[in-house]
């Protein structure tokens, strides 16, 4: 019998593998987005919608949580009052503050956003079945681990 001369298969590299699965679903998601006439979405756009969903805040505390300055907070913020995703209101709390919260526009995104990783979830249902996605989701939980800092901290707090 002839020895095979083919190296054994190497397993792809895991890192490498989530990264590109991730970059296509935000590839679909930005598709979608632009469709229903969204494609003018910036790249933290989506973290800022999930934070301001929950209610509205200061550059200051959104800063914070970013794990940014303030300044390039404030930038993200100018830049997607711009483009009609949030608006600045008086802080009731503290007349020298303002607060940022959603416009209809940003809601509006953020409720084609959630259908669309709804749909996801749903297209990865019908074509691996309720057990694999749950698999593949218990072994992400793992993946991402349980002592939350920084933004890790905000993001695992709008996964909810």
């Amino acid at each position: 019998m002839a020895q095979s001369t083919q190296p054994p298969a190497v397993p792809r590299d895991l890192g490498i593998l989530v990264l590109l699965a991730y970059q296509g679903f935000v590839r679909g998601l930005h598709e979608e987005m632009a469709v229903q006439g969204y494609d003018d979405l910036g790249h933290a756009d989506g973290v800022m919608f999930r934070m301001l969903h929950v209610a509205p805040q200061t550059v200051s505390v959104l800063a914070g949580k970013l794990g940014i300055s303030k300044q390039g907070t404030a930038q993200i913020v100018d830049d997607m009052e711009a483009r009609g995703y949030v608006v600045r209101r008086p802080d009731p709390a503290d007349a020298r503050a303002r607060l940022v919260e959603l416009s209809a526009r940003g809601r509006a995104a953020l409720g084609v956003a959630r259908a669309y990783h709804a749909a996801y979830e749903e297209r990865l249902v019908g074509q691996y079945g309720e057990g694999a996605l749950a698999g593949v989701r218990t072994v992400l939980e793992g993946m991402a681990g349980s002592a939350p800092t920084g933004l890790d901290k905000e993001l695992r707090s709008l996964y909810l």
